[in-house]
């Protein structure tokens, strides 16, 4: 990210993690016996269509997202199948202060934005995310990236 987007990054929010359909408990089982703590629950509908679990990574505000599709026409299912029905990285979000400059800023040097506008995300936060395959004169990411502005603001 150029000088102008990288400050509006203050730091990476969440890691997500793709979880295959009926293994969500296990996996947080997992997850809690390396010292993580649920924070957040929620199912979320839309066009994510996935359970969402957010764990905090000891005392940090370091977290890692496990999503698990609710419905076939989840991103998320659709991924995993993609895999060979294996969970894994669904991607990176970067927390922003400003959620519509960052929009703006990287939508204007021509990055691949999946979203038509900044939307409302879970745990009250606006969200938006951009194409792995999101290509510039330097390349391809290769990653999905969401980019994230905490609530109430």
């Amino acid at each position: 990210m150029s000088q102008e987007t990288a400050s509006h990054t203050q730091h990476i929010d969440h890691v997500a993690i793709a979880v295959p359909l009926g293994q969500m408990d296990a996996q947080i089982a997992l997850y809690e016996m390396l010292g993580f703590t649920v924070v957040h629950e929620e199912e979320v509908y839309g066009g994510d269509q996935v359970r969402e679990v957010l764990l905090r990574v000891g005392q940090s505000d370091n977290l890692i997202q496990l999503l698990q599709p609710l419905t076939e026409e989840s991103p998320v299912s659709k991924q995993i199948e993609k895999q060979g029905g294996r969970g894994g990285l669904a991607h990176i979000a970067y927390r922003v202060d400003d959620i519509q400059a960052a929009f703006d800023d990287l939508k204007a040097k021509g990055f691949n934005i999946i979203d038509a506008a900044p939307r409302n995300g879970s745990r009250g936060t606006k969200v938006f995310f951009m194409h792995p395959k999101s290509h510039t004169s330097k390349g391809s990411l290769g990653v999905l990236f969401e980019f994230v502005q905490e609530g109430d603001k």
